[in-house]
Order: C-alpha cells, then sequence, then structure tokens
C-alpha cells in the first residue's frame, strides 16, 4: 500500500525541514519548537506520532465549528471543480449566495460586505472607508487592542507588537478598556469602570475635536491582550457618544464573531449596532482565509455615487466564500451559537471552582466559549504571574505541562486562554479543565503573600 505523505515523512524530519525553512511570525525563530501537526477533527488534532491533543485555542481562536466538518470540505471541493478563481470585479453564484446568507445574521441594517483575505486586511479597509466618508482622520483605539499585523492595522493596535514599527499610520489616539480588573483609574474592583472609561473617552474627544474623529475602532471583546469583556452599559454608552459627535463606531469582531461569545456577534450581547463590524476567523472557520467588512446602509450608499478606493486580487475568492457559506450552514444546522451559550455556561463554572481552588488564579473572565484565567503571584496585590509584555519560568513551565498533557491553548504573558471549538461537549470540557486543574500546581507554588 501506497504511504500518504504524511506517513512517509516522521516527526522529526517535518520539524527539521519546517524550522530549516519557515521563517515565523511573531518569535525569534531558534526558539520556535511546532507541534508536527498531521490530522484533526472536531476538538482534537494530532501529531506525526499519535499523540492527540484537545484544541483548547481553536487553533488560533479561528476553528469554530471544530476540525475536519466534511460539509466544509466537500463545499470547497465542489467549488474548486465549478469555478476555482473569479477576479474581484466578476459576479458568482457564490457571492450572490454568501450575502443574503450573512446578512441574515449581521445586527441592524450592516447588509453590505467587502470581502478581504483575513482580518488585518478587514481592517485596513475599514479605516480608509471610515476616512473616506467622514472626511476626518483621527481614528480612537485602545491601549489594549490588537487588530492585525499590516501597517494600518498594527498602528490602530495598542499593544507593544506595535512598538518596533513606530513611527506608524499618523491619526491615532489611544483610549483605556473597560478593564475591570486592573482599573486604569486605580480602584479596585472597579464597580463603575464603564462609566470612567466612558467619562474618559468624552473627555479624549473634546481634546481631539470631535469633528476631526473618524472613528472610535475597538475590539467588542478585548482578545489576546486580556479577553476583556465590558461590563453592562459600555458598548451602548460608547455607541451613544459616537452618535453625539457623529464618529462611526467600528467594531473589530475577528476573534469574538460569529458565535464566540454565545451569540452571532459579541455587540448582540448588548443590544449595539455599530456602523462597520470586521470579521475573519470564525466565518470560515479556517477552512480558507477570508476576512470581511460589514457596512450600514448610509456607508453603503455613500461608496454608491463614490468611488471607494481599495480592492484585492482576491476579494471574495469563489473557494473562501464557499467555505464561508458552508460554515455558516453547519452555525446554523448544529446550533453552534446555543451551544457555545450553554457550554459557556459549564465554562464559566469550572472557572470560577479553578478560582476557588488555586490561590495562583486571581481572575477568571469568560463570555460564551470565550475565556481567560489570569495568573498572579499575589491576590491582594495582584502581580501578575508574568510581567507586562513577558513571561516567567512558572507560566513556561504551565504551558509545558498542558503540552505534555495533550492539552493546546494560548498562553500569553500571565493568561491562559480557554477558547475551544464551539462543538466541544460538557464532557470534552470538563476533562481539559481537569488538565487546567492539574496544571495550576505548578503556579500556586509561586504564591506569595
Amino acid at each position: 500500500m501506497e504511504k500518504t505523505a504524511n506517513e512517509a515523512m516522521t516527526a522529526d524530519q517535518m520539524v527539521e525541514l519546517c524550522k530549516k525553512y519557515t521563517f515565523w511570525s511573531w518569535s525569534a525563530q531558534d526558539a520556535v519548537s511546532p507541534i508536527p501537526m498531521v490530522r484533526a477533527e472536531g476538538v482534537y488534532f494530532w501529531d506525526a506520532n499519535g499523540k492527540r491533543y484537545t484544541d483548547m485555542n481553536s487553533q488560533l481562536m479561528c476553528s469554530n465549528i471544530g476540525h475536519g466538518d466534511q460539509r466544509v470540505i466537500d463545499a470547497i471541493k465542489g467549488q474548486a471543480q465549478e469555478l476555482a478563481y473569479a477576479g474581484p470585479g466578476v459576479a458568482t453564484r457564490i457571492r450572490a449566495e454568501i450575502g443574503p446568507l450573512l446578512a441574515r445574521h449581521t445586527p441592524g441594517d450592516l447588509n453590505k460586505f467587502f470581502f478581504t483575505v483575513g482580518g488585518a486586511e478587514a481592517n485596513e479597509n475599514a479605516i480608509k472607508m471610515a476616512r473616506q466618508f467622514t472626511g476626518r482622520n483621527k481614528i480612537v483605539a485602545r491601549y489594549r487592542s490588537y487588530h492585525g499585523a499590516s501597517a494600518g492595522a498594527i498602528a490602530l493596535t495598542g499593544d507593544p507588537r506595535r512598538w518596533p514599527t513606530e513611527p506608524g499610520m499618523p491619526g491615532v489616539i489611544r483610549a483605556f478598556d473597560p478593564y475591570e480588573y486592573r482599573c486604569s483609574f486605580g480602584r479596585d474592583n472597579c464597580s463603575d469602570c464603564g462609566l470612567l472609561c466612558l467619562k474618559n473617552m468624552e473627555e479624549i474627544m473634546m481634546y481631539e475635536g470631535p469633528q476631526t474623529i473618524a472613528a472610535v475602532f475597538i475590539e467588542s471583546v478585548t482578545g489576546t491582550n486580556g479577553l476583556i469583556v465590558p461590563p453592562d452599559g459600555y458598548m451602548q454608552g460608547l455607541r451613544a457618544l459616537c452618535d453625539k459627535y457623529g464618529i462611526l463606531l467600528i467594531c473589530d469582531e475577528v476573534m469574538a464573531g460569529l458565535g464566540r461569545t454565545g451569540e452571532w456577534f459579541a455587540v448582540d450581547n448588548w443590544g449595539v449596532v455599530p456602523d462597520i463590524i470586521t470579521m475573519a476567523k470564525g466565518l470560515t472557520s479556517a477552512y480558507m482565509p477570508l476576512g470581511c467588512v460589514a457596512m450600514s446602509e448610509r456607508i453603503a450608499e455613500y461608496f454608491g455615487k463614490n468611488v471607494f478606493y481599495g480592492g484585492l486580487t482576491y476579494s471574495g475568492h469563489p473557494m473562501s466564500l464557499a467555505a464561508a457559506v458552508a460554515t455558516l450552514r453547519v452555525l446554523e444546522e448544529d446550533d453552534l451559537i446555543g451551544n457555545s451559550k450553554r457550554m459557556g455556561k459549564v465554562m464559566a463554572e469550572l472557572h470560577q471552582g479553578l478560582k476557588a481552588r488555586h490561590p495562583s488564579v486571581g481572575d477568571v473572565r469568560s463570555i460564551g466559549l470565550f475565556g481567560i484565567i489570569e495568573l498572579v503571584k499575589n491576590r491582594t496585590t495582584r502581580e501578575p504571574m508574568a510581567p507586562f509584555n513577558g513571561t516567567s519560568p512558572e507560566m513556561t513551565q504551565l504551558g509545558a505541562y498542558l503540552k505534555e498533557h495533550g492539552l493546546a491553548t494560548f498562553i500569553h504573558w500571565n493568561n491562559l486562554f480557554t477558547n475551544p471549538p464551539l462543538c466541544i461537549t460538557e464532557e470534552q470540557l470538563r476533562e481539559s479543565f481537569d488538565i487546567i486543574d492539574r496544571g495550576l500546581e505548578i503556579t500556586d507554588k509561586a504564591v506569595v503573600g
């Protein structure tokens, strides 16, 4: 019997060749130690040695429907046979099909879509649209945001990943996130964090001149920089502020959208309709690369008579759109939005259980299946287990323990993320948290005071 490509190459060969020829993102190249992944199904994936991992981060918070869904695979195959590529200025069956399907789930009147290759490109084009539509230049973004690695998106990004690229795109203004656990205004257990941040936001608008601000550009739920869920009233207040001064509200839902928070879009949790939503990741569950800018009718009408100065060779790529159509149908047919909400309640209880048992757990935050465990050395002082923009021996050891015991997740600074595929069962979720529970004994040993 002829060997498959995976069987013909050992794990060591795969890693050696990949390390020799691949330039890896966000890494010192010599420090890269990749898992030699060969197949995946549901919430699991396997390495070339046959070891199974539970994918507790949905790869990069993107494999929302889970791995290996044959319905999506067949849709990609079928589209490749029908029409593999068509230029961005061409009408296709699959482009006609995705429009009404996606519009069924986007909030309010966000029914016009510009398709991109991924999330960063969606954010880049949202910047262009906002500036062209308003005739204004400035954009307010937040310090704990991440919007992508391309030039404009990284300039909007608040976290330290932007530092090596500066000076970047001009016109970006920074504001604070409503981070209740670590209040930017020096409050402990800040119960009015959202109100304080809104007051600060309006003050920033006054100092900058609201007539010069095109948009407030935020992650609806802050992702990799701490999974900060806005308190109720914050999103509604931000919408009201933007309306007051004629400023667009743009919500980056590249990570938080398409069911991750237990709703189709994170803003649905607060009944807010932005002017623009950007999305990617869960739109195809990463079976194919695709991003999208969803815009309101008034923005779409403006560009009905005014040229939009932006475009991409792969905008509306048929195979990517086929993956998106199939993914949206899987989300509907399997009630994965509902499962995200139901399993999200279970995950929140499991988070609280860890917090009760482990002194190194300072805070837990989640919404749907979008979760985080924030680890500290001291609950009173809230000293993080690893410094801002850094790591520590304890976090490194924790990551190694989880990997050794077949749990793949994302550890960033002093945070451990819990973002499984939306198809996860309660049994699978509890099994995963049992591993985390044991692993946290490592960080508990570092607790002082």
